[in-house]
């Protein structure tokens, strides 16, 4: 399915399920089929939507600079929230993608039913300095993404030993990885980075407007989002904190059971009313 968005940009989208509406948003670098191992489990009582942020994966990729933020990218989620007819739903964000949604409950808190922040920040990300960021970003202006990618390699800040086992015991996993890059649009990694670097803390402004049931997931390796993750559960009136073992960045890859079981059980608590 393909979605157009408000100012003309195409993305790419799979629907499945029925039941609330719950939105699985991947993070900067990501791609729909992030979530595709899951969605079968979750599709049992939920109408499942997955799909690629603009400038990835088989979404449209804008060479203006100015068609990416995190303010745009929430604007796309409610957009396909409503060519789905969802008034209401559930939505997770990983990584970038919490960056994204966390402003949906700030913007429009009506339309949150619950809210599950995976591996992300209310604000900066600790240890990150934005000044490299922006070294990187106009790499991947200037020079595109194989000088980018040389550098990048030379800083593999979210790589965790969990990651290294799936990329060498996963079969398939490293080319998934690959063909993501490949998938890339060198102006969206350049202006989004930016953007995370110099994006604001808005964690007061969230715990004061967040009252739906909320989970705090990460994965225990993931060491620059394990502080983030403990501030967010500590703000958010009622949060619920789920650290998954043996996992990095990325555990919905990295200890599968434990992540679906931790996502199930919440989607669960949630009332049947919502969504």
């Amino acid at each position: 399915m393909r979605i157009t968005t408000s100012d003309g940009i195409r993305l790419a989208a799979e629907v499945a399920g029925s039941g609330p509406g719950l939105l699985l948003v991947h993070g900067f670098g990501g791609a729909k089929e992030d979530f595709a191992d899951h969605v079968r489990a979750l599709a049992r009582d939920h109408t499942v939507v997955v799909f690629d942020h603009r400038g990835h994966g088989a979404s449209d990729k804008p060479a203006d600079r100015s068609a990416y933020s995190l303010d745009r990218l929430a604007t796309d989620v409610l957009e396909v929230a409503d060519a789905c007819s969802f008034d209401s739903f559930r939505v997770l964000g990983h990584s970038m993608g919490g960056m994204v949604v966390r402003r949906l409950p700030v913007r429009t808190p009506e339309r949150v039913d619950a809210l599950v922040m995976m591996d992300t920040s209310a604000g900066p990300i600790p240890g990150f300095d934005p000044s490299l960021v922006d070294i990187a970003a106009d790499v991947a202006f200037t020079r595109g993404k194989a000088a980018l990618k040389e550098l990048l390699d030379m800083a593999l800040v979210l790589e965790t030993p969990a990651y290294r086992r799936v990329l060498d015991e996963r079969p398939g996993f490293r080319e998934f990885v690959e063909r993501k890059w490949d998938d890339l649009s060198e102006v969206m990694w350049g202006a989004m980075a930016i953007e995370l670097a110099h994006q604001s803390d808005d964690l007061d402004a969230l715990a004061a407007v967040v009252h739906v049931p909320t989970l705090v997931i990460v994965g225990e390796q993931d060491d620059p989002f394990r502080g983030p993750s403990d501030a967010m559960a500590g703000a958010i009136d009622g949060a619920q904190l789920v650290v998954i073992p043996d996992a990095g960045h990325s555990p919905q890859f990295e200890n599968p059971g434990a992540w679906i079981d931790a996502l199930s059980r919440f989607l669960a608590s949630v009332p049947a009313a919502a969504g």
